[in-house]
């Protein structure tokens, strides 16, 4: 099934850092949000939950409460000799970069930023492509012809969730009407579900039947507001069909979970690297879920569609725009 992805991880390593060996103390540092938020973080969790499982390798964590813990945070843990340490979000890139330089011999990790230091290995995902899929189901689930986007915060990282979902949207029906809402242009965006729910409400008076969040905790606000009016949502990171059965379309999957274990696991056997992992359809690590809970949502036209938009995106046939290499995003 094309929905539910292992993870096969592209590698450019510019530098391998010193081996570890098996003798590893793993640690996250999650963003704002918190690790069960749902979404982004909560994938990170769970990839070290399941490696915990896998190996019995102890795993440390910690949960910010503003922006000022990140540098804290990455500090201690390569202090105390944690390694390698995952800095789950962007935000973390400038702390980051500033620990990494004071602690050479830890490996560290960040998701979703490059931070160019020879002992951090830089994980990115090709959110665009995710996107064009669900935008090319929520454009052909809609009946109202008109469907919605509701981001965290205002930034290029979600730019592009919202400029491969209108690609894809389009491609199902030229005429689609796309509402788009940013929640905010603080970390605070991400942990605002109330404000969620009212953008998404706003959206669905205007006429959307089908909602995409790409907001962290708060797109569970979003999703929750489709439900309740009747509407569809678009989950977005983890798997969120279960949140509100028969009322979540689907979620662009984003596998933080397999890219984390993967680090850890590469540390283990004194095979880390550093440099940048891009991790996109071809990959097999962005996708869209589909399972018991979205099934009778989903057409056979509609998966047959999904399905040859993959092939046609791994093959180069269709090239889904990147907001952050041209932010001239197709209209």
């Amino acid at each position: 099934m094309r929905s539910c992805f292992p993870l096969a991880l592209l590698v450019v390593a510019r530098l391998a850092a010193p081996a570890l060996g098996a003798e590893i103390k793993p640690a996250i540092v999650y963003d704002l949000g918190g690790k069960f938020d749902k979404s982004f973080n909560e994938g990170a969790f769970r990839g070290g939950e399941r490696f915990t499982a896998e190996t019995g390798v102890a795993l440390r964590d910690f949960e910010i409460q503003n922006d000022a813990q990140r540098e804290q945070a990455l500090r201690r843990f390569a202090r105390d000799g944690a390694s390698p340490v995952i800095a789950v979000g962007f935000s973390h890139a400038a702390a980051l970069d500033k620990v990494a330089r004071d602690f050479p011999q830890t490996p560290f990790a960040i998701v979703d930023m490059v931070v160019d230091r020879p002992n951090v290995k830089s994980i990115v995902f090709r959110e665009h492509e995710g996107s064009y899929l669900v935008g090319l189901l929520a454009a052909m689930a809609s009946k109202s012809g008109k469907i919605g986007f509701v981001g965290g915060m205002d930034i290029p990282l979600i730019r592009k969730f919202a400029c491969g979902y209108r690609q894809g949207a389009r491609r199902a029906n030229p005429g689609v009407e796309i509402f788009e809402n940013m929640t905010g242009v603080t970390g605070a965006a991400w942990a605002d579900p109330v404000k969620g729910g009212e953008l998404a409400r706003a959206q669905i008076d205007r006429g959307a039947d089908v909602i995409y969040q790409a907001a962290g905790g708060t797109g569970i606000g979003v999703l929750r507001a489709a439900a309740d009016a009747g509407k569809l949502g678009v989950g977005t990171d983890a798997n969120q069909n279960g949140l509100f059965p028969g009322h979540v379309l689907t979620s662009m999957l984003k596998r933080v979970d397999n890219a984390v274990i993967r680090a850890f696991s590469t540390a283990r056997a004194g095979t880390w690297t550093s440099g940048v992992e891009s991790l996109g359809l071809r990959e097999e690590g962005v996708g869209w879920a589909l399972d018991d809970n979205n099934r009778g949502l989903v057409t056979p036209a509609m998966k047959d569609a999904a399905d040859r938009a993959v092939d046609a995106i791994v093959s180069g046939d269709i090239v889904v725009h990147d907001y952050m290499a041209d932010s001239r995003c197709p209209p």
